[in-house]
């Protein structure tokens, strides 16, 4: 439908009601939040009542709380009770987009439409080139914060150190400084260390992946881009043999 004007009280009707194309809920769903992500309405603004966004929209009130649900859903807006309750506009949240995304990967990875195997494969062609990219770009305190997670202590709860290994690679993405590689190789991240035999790696095996780790954290201080890139490709095909065969290692030699 075509984008109205800002939603405020006692806006014409006329240029809000709705057209059968798609469901009504979507339709109304779709203007507010082109409204949200124009800055028409700011973090924090107060939406119309329910009753009130009814009339503008020319739809049900059943329409439009299933279109606030929606919103809602994408964490566009809150909903709050009391009497200064109501629906606000929520500001963008990058974590909760990106637990989104893992909770959906963690869906279809369970159907035939998505393997381990296209995960491993996506993690193949992103993570080389988030490497290069903080070989480029790292500052000071973003590789001292990247040898700190290559070396980060193993907590005796989890031996395998697994949750630190998972902390060095999500380190890397974010030293990029490009958001969208860290909102893609988290969800995939997130899913894999659910897919992980971990009692089948042995403990030499994780030694093995801290001393990659501790490689390509030096690569990328030494701003050595494409050495950065090819040991982080090298230290993924190796992971990729733990994932799909438990227990076993090439053990490449590293960069």
């Amino acid at each position: 439908m075509p984008s109205g004007p800002a939603v405020r009280a006692g806006a014409p009707v006329a240029h809000l009601r709705v057209q059968r194309v798609r469901p009504a809920y979507r339709q109304v769903a779709d203007e507010l939040r082109s409204q949200i992500m124009q800055g028409l309405l700011e973090p924090g603004a107060r939406l119309p009542a329910e009753a009130e966004l009814t009339r503008m929209f020319g739809v049900s009130r059943s329409t439009v709380r299933e279109a606030l649900r929606s919103l809602a859903s994408q964490h566009l807006i809150e909903t709050r009770r009391g009497v200064q309750g109501g629906s606000f506009v929520s500001a963008p949240d990058p974590t909760k987009l990106v637990e989104d995304v893992g909770s959906a990967l963690g869906v279809l990875v369970a159907t035939p439409q998505l393997r381990i195997g296209d995960l491993l494969e996506a993690r193949l062609l992103l993570e080389p080139a988030a490497a290069r990219l903080a070989a480029q770009r790292a500052d000071e305190e973003t590789v001292e914060a990247l040898r700190a997670a290559a070396t980060a202590p193993r907590d005796p709860r989890d031996p395998s150190g697994f949750v630190p290994h998972l902390d060095f690679h999500t380190t890397i993405l974010m030293a990029t400084g490009n958001l969208m590689f860290t909102m893609m190789g988290q969800p995939v991240s997130d899913v894999l260390r659910t897919k992980l035999d971990r009692a089948a790696v042995a403990r030499e095996q994780w030694d093995e992946v801290d001393a990659c780790h501790a490689t390509i954290a030096e690569h990328i201080a030494r701003g050595e881009a494409e050495q950065a890139e090819e040991a982080m490709r090298s230290h993924l095909l190796d992971l990729r043999e733990l994932y799909e065969h438990p227990g076993t290692w090439r053990g490449r030699p590293r960069p």
